[in-house]
């Protein structure tokens, strides 16, 4: 497999990179989802939340090493076979993904940084608390994100079944491609 992407298939980078980011997407939407029914007793209650920050924060440089990626290796061209409505319906989609992780990411960064202490990455680093100053930041930035967490899951989800139905259905190379085929 070529690193770079070729006018007809991904090459191993951006095949990586996506794979990487829905792990862990699907990843911290489930530790999300456990971590908001702990009790304030559970040996967790501190834990899953910096684990879900740390691993937010390096998501957020993945996906702008991705962008920056993109630019330098575009993607593959359509397949002849699409129509203009799955060519427009596929840009659409994956631009609401790309900005729709990083509103999400944004929206956690206000809710971890609302009390003006900075998230700290595995305690490699630190990312400081620039914005504090909105009016009820913690629970307006909590609903965005809760939101938006469902949203991007449910849409990843129809992403992939989409994909699904390009091979099965339509027996086309859309699922191949994104393994590096």
């Amino acid at each position: 497999m070529q690193w770079r992407n070729s006018t007809s298939r991904y090459g191993f980078i951006s095949v990586f990179l996506h794979w990487l980011v829905a792990i862990a997407v699907f990843g911290l939407f489930a530790l999300g989802f456990w971590m908001v029914g702990l009790s304030y007793y559970s040996s967790w209650y501190q834990t899953a939340p910096d684990i879900h920050r740390s691993i937010g924060i390096l998501l957020f440089i993945v996906m702008v090493a991705r962008l920056v990626w993109r630019l330098v290796s575009p993607p593959p061209s359509a397949l002849p076979e699409h129509g203009r409505l799955t060519r427009v319906a596929s840009k659409l989609g994956h631009a609401f993904l790309y900005l729709g992780l990083f509103v999400l990411m944004t929206s956690g960064y206000l809710i971890s940084t609302a009390d003006g202490r900075g998230i700290s990455v595995f305690g490699w680093f630190e990312v400081p608390a620039s914005v504090t100053s909105i009016p009820n930041q913690g629970d307006f930035a909590g609903l965005i994100h809760e939101y938006l967490a469902w949203t991007i899951v449910i849409f990843a989800i129809l992403h992939g079944l989409a994909a699904l139905k390009h091979h099965f259905i339509d027996r086309d190379r859309t699922l191949l491609r994104i393994f590096g085929r």
